[in-house]
């Protein structure tokens, strides 16, 4: 076994022998190098990126005593990819768990069967490397490790999500040599890295050797000043040498001309101060980035730098002196196949998504991202809230937050230092970048004098930016001293809670929504309703939506079918299953339809009308620092469904923050019958790296005031059909007229057969339903509605009744109830069928729901179609699923689909495809044979699926699900919205189905498409 301090249980060592945090930077040759930013162009970097070899040990204890020597034999052991994680390699149990600590609740103590992973790695030198200082950087290794180097110790680190750095010069030597890392999977670390992710260990981010001049610069730290009305701008470089070196400070423009210089000589520390007239102010809009070069003994250090101002005036959030919306999201490391370790390529695609979709502001929960991703960040133009490695949440498990352990941590002076240091060490390393508006000192860990003292050095070391921290909320119940914070924080507070918030004269400080619209499974539903109250509120400064992607780990069933898989799927316990599954893109970043609903609902234009009939509508630049001169606007009429006119609008340039009146060069005829909808989409003017230009960034549609078209068939059409036949046999009703028959069970109430032209159209009894496979964000209500029996909601029958027409259909009335066994039944209705002479069935039905009865998921009729059935085609809202409360990045048109076209395949199976809005619905063979759906006084919701509600909800993956043959149709009167109460407010009470009397109308037409057309 081997032998050595046991620093992973003792918070009097968090490190040994790692240099002091540092300013993230690569040291380059020249200017052009450093310029270009290639790392691995840079003499003076060498990646060891890449073959490792690599031991497995279930215990510590197992670890040989002599693994790191210069002659230990390593050649048996297994390659590894460095950086990675070794689960996602095969070694260890992937485990998923959100709140509960992986291990007993005894700090600073793990326990004794603490795995460890042994990584060995030869290299050699540069030979220009001599005569210089050798550095060796881990980018980031969970949880701790120790080092050797040519098999002497080097010294320790823990904190996973930060670099350590180590001075090694005198440890190498010519020719080959060994480096050797013990990581272990726990530490006294792993009580403040309690964060909702999969727990990931070993050294999954990059490793790399610099290579220095022995006086060189070690740090800088680029403070900005800027004049009233931001004139003139100041940089001032503070500098920490090793040594005494000549420093030269160039800055230059984003075109490369410089704008100012300076020189010092600087032995230890010292100072350059760059002056800058009119400085052209970076923000995520606009992310204009000068080039700060700083020379020194044969190396050029480069820093992108963004003049900017960031403050909280008033009581309202601003950044350049203008109030800012974040419009954010939360953005986890996560991969796939890699798990956290983010290849560069996987950074960008997110960033471009981000931009695609008007997300402004990404919060790195819960800990500071790869230092690269800042760099992008700066350029394309985000707003980051960077968040300090540090998550407590499984101490509310050892009592209750009233009971005061959520603050057991924070409160405890013996972590004090372990607390500060991860601020520090993320604030040293970041300090430079454009992009951070807020420091935040972690998530989620109670809130007492240790987070104090994180939030008060970060206040005194980096006064320009605001400090956050949420957990010192009062609910809580923490300290109330939040005097070191510089904004109120608050996660998943609610739409009346916001209000209360902002009206309150007490509050002072801005409110910010760190987590918000919780993004699991279809959803989230209610995001134009917080945006609303966010417009309307100075003190609402936005907020990030929770959360970036859904975590899932790519992975496949004994039969090779490829699933995504999340907690508990691997044995891991405690594990807190789909609940990482809570993303706007999948795993492999495809996007959900909740990020589209975001993109519209943050988009910065809004088109509203104006006067409708001739035309008018108002734009308003949301924008706050440039107008709409990048953007073109594109206008289209259609008269239901069909293109009827379009153009493109000129002449709009709105200014920030300002509105523009805009006139559409079209008039309807007089006598225009139909639908009529007017939609202006607003298209980028360029090409962007995240979108070529005529990239659609958001839409209006508007629907036209025209005259209503007539459907109704002409009396001529009708004569020569001849009256309904009605024969009943027992409890069965055929209803035949002329190319129809329809069956009607009259004890159960419902048609068991619906044909036309001998097609038969009806595989199953149609019946009334009122339960959907609950979403994630039923979670809550499921449980109210399984108790009152909605799951097993079968339809009673009191009494049928038929009776021919004098118009010669047959009119077959119903009295029901829906109800499950135990409960009282939970609607009564009656329910009138007429079959006319043409073989359309109009259904009227009345309904009252049992007063004490929960809000219902839905209400409709469903049918199940006969296979082949795979075509719908339909005039409501599309192109895509939409519910009442999540229906803003969908228009109204006609859309022709297959069935399986309308499936929203979510990782674990649930409500989804519905379509909102519809007014007419036909769901066909390929030669168009089929059945015609039409709303009756208002539209309706449908959907076409292969799938029942309890197919969806006996599923708990993809591939456990099996199509059926036959095609669900569901015609809703409604369908409760889907909100975002898997981690947030109740669904709001506007798209609840919670009615307890209404009627519904629905009329069936038997069509054959060929000849309607």
């Amino acid at each position: 076994m081997i032998q050595v301090n046991r620093y992973w249980e003792s918070l009097d060592v968090l490190q040994e022998n790692r240099q002091a945090p540092r300013a993230y930077y690569i040291p380059y040759r020249d200017e052009a190098s450093a310029e270009r930013a290639k790392r691995g162009a840079s003499p003076y970097y060498q990646t060891l990126n890449g073959g490792w070899k690599f031991r497995y040990c279930p215990s510590v204890k197992e670890v040989p005593g002599d693994f790191y020597g210069v002659d230990a034999e390593v050649s048996g052991w297994d390659d590894l990819l460095v950086p990675s994680c070794w689960q996602t390699n095969g070694y260890d149990q992937l485990h998923y768990t959100n709140v509960n600590y992986p291990i007993p609740f005894d700090p600073p103590f793990v326990p004794d069967a603490n795995p460890a992973g042994l990584y060995v790695r030869e290299f050699r030198l540069k030979d220009t490397w001599n005569g210089k200082e050798q550095y060796l950087v881990f980018e980031g290794v969970n949880s701790c490790f120790y080092l050797w180097v040519n098999g002497e110790y080097a010294g320790y680190s823990q904190g996973s999500r930060i670099p350590a750095e180590f001075q090694i010069t005198d440890k190498l030597h010519p020719g080959v040599n060994r480096i050797a890392v013990m990581v272990l999977k726990w530490c006294d670390g792993t009580y403040l890295e309690d964060q909702d992710l999969w727990r990931f260990s070993g050294i999954y981010r990059d490793v790399y050797l610099l290579a220095r001049e022995k006086n060189h610069i070690r740090d800088v730290f680029n403070r900005q000043e800027l004049s009233a009305g931001f004139t003139r701008a100041a940089l001032q470089c503070e500098l920490e040498t090793v040594g005494a070196v000549q420093i030269t400070a160039v800055l230059k423009d984003a075109a490369g001309a410089v704008v100012a210089s300076g020189k010092a000589d600087i032995n230890g520390r010292g100072t350059i101060k760059l002056d800058v007239d009119n400085p052209v102010l970076w923000n995520a809009e606009a992310p204009y980035l000068y080039s700060l070069y700083l020379s020194a003994g044969g190396e050029v250090l480069r820093f992108q730098t963004g003049f900017k101002e960031v403050k909280v005036q008033d009581g309202v959030f601003t950044v350049n002196g203008k109030a800012i919306k974040l419009k954010g999201v939360n953005r986890h490391d996560s991969h796939p196949q890699l798990g956290q370790t983010i290849p560069l390529n996987h950074m960008i695609q997110d960033l471009n998504l981000m931009k695609a979709h008007n997300v402004n502001t990404i919060r790195t929960s819960h800990y500071p991202n790869d230092p690269r991703f800042l760099d992008l960040c700066d350029q394309y133009g985000f707003y980051v809230v960077d968040e300090a490695d540090l998550e407590c949440h499984g101490v509310v498990n050892t009592g209750s937050w009233e009971e005061g352990s959520f603050h057991i941590l924070t409160n405890h002076p013996d972590w004090k230092e372990a607390f500060v240091e991860r601020a520090v060490r993320m604030v040293e390393r970041d300090k430079n970048h454009a992009c951070i508006v807020l420091w935040s000192m972690g998530n989620e860990s109670g809130y007492g004098p240790n987070h104090i003292a994180m939030a008060e050095w970060t206040r005194r070391r980096d006064p320009s930016r605001p400090v956050h921290y949420e957990g010192a909320a009062a609910k809580y119940k923490g300290d109330p001293n939040i005097e070191s914070l510089d904004v109120q924080s608050r996660m998943y507070a609610s739409i009346p809670e916001m209000i209360e918030f902002a009206e309150d004269p007490a509050n002072t400080k801005p409110l910010f929504q760190c987590e918000y619209s919780h993004a699991m499974g279809n959803g989230p539903g209610d995001l134009k309703d917080y945006w609303d109250v966010i417009y309307r509120y100075p003190k609402l400064m936005g907020g990030c939506v929770w959360e970036w992607c859904d975590h899932g780990i790519l992975t496949q069933t004994a039969d090779g079918v490829p699933y995504y898989a999340y907690g508990g799927d691997f044995g891991d316990k405690p594990n807190d299953g789909n609940f990482c599954i809570d993303g706007l893109v999948t795993p492999d970043r495809k996007p959900h339809k909740g990020l589209l609903e975001l993109k519209q609902v943050i988009a910065p234009v809004r088109i509203e009308e104006k006067d409708l009939a001739n035309g008018e509508l108002t734009i308003t630049n949301l924008y706050d620092f440039v107008d709409l001169s990048g953007l073109t606007f594109l206008w289209k009429v259609e008269k239901d469904g069909e293109t009827a006119a379009q153009g493109e609008l000129s002449g709009i340039n709105a200014q920030p923050g300002q509105k523009s009146g805009l006139q559409v060069p079209f008039r309807l005829p007089a006598d225009a019958a139909g639908r009529y909808y007017l939609a202006v989409s607003v298209r980028t003017r360029q090409d962007y790296p995240w979108a070529e230009a005529g990239y659609e960034v958001m839409f209006a549609q508007f629907e036209l005031p025209a005259a209503a078209a007539d459907h109704a068939a002409p009396a001529a059409a009708l004569e020569h059909l001849v009256a309904v036949e009605a024969v009943q046999e027992g409890h069965l009703l055929a209803v035949s007229g002329f190319e129809f028959r329809h069956d009607f069970d009259l004890y159960d109430g419902v048609f068991t057969g619906i044909s036309y032209n001998g097609v038969p159209m009806l595989a199953a009894p149609a019946s009334f339903n009122i339960w959907r496979a609950p979403t994630d964000n039923d979670r809550r209500i499921r449980h109210k509605w399984e108790a009152d029996g909605f799951d097993r909601a079968d339809m009673k029958v009191y009494n049928t009744s038929w009776s021919k027409t004098q118009s010669g259909g047959v009119e077959i009335v119903v009295q029901y109830s829906l109800g499950g066994y135990i409960r009282k039944p939970i609607l009564h209705g009656e329910a009138v069928w007429q079959v006319e002479k043409t073989g359309e069935i109009a259904l009227d039905t009345r309904v009252q729901v049992r007063e004490d009865a929960p809000f219902l998921p839905r209400f409709g009729l469903q049918l199940t179609m006969p296979a082949g059935n795979e075509e719908v085609e339909y005039f409501g809202y599309g192109p895509h699923e939409s519910y009442m409360d999540k229906r803003h990045s969908v228009r109204k048109g006609k859309y022709l689909y297959h069935v399986d076209e309308m499936f929203e395949n979510y990782v674990m199976p649930q409500e989804n495809g519905s379509r909102y809005g519809a007014d007419w619905v036909i769901v066909s063979n390929l030669l168009g044979m089929g059945l015609k759906f039409v709303s009756g006084a208002e539209h309706f919701s449908f959907n076409a699926s292969h799938y029942l509600p309890e197919d969806l909800n006996q599923a708990k993956h993809t591939y456990e699900l099996a199509p059926r043959k036959e095609t669900i149709v569901q015609l809703d009167y409604k369908l409760s919205g889907v909100g975002s109460n898997s981690c947030g407010p109740e669904l709001l009470d506007q798209y609840r189905l919670n009615e307890k009397e209404f009627s519904y109308s629905l009329r069936i037409s038997p069509v054959f498409k060929e000849d309607l057309s």
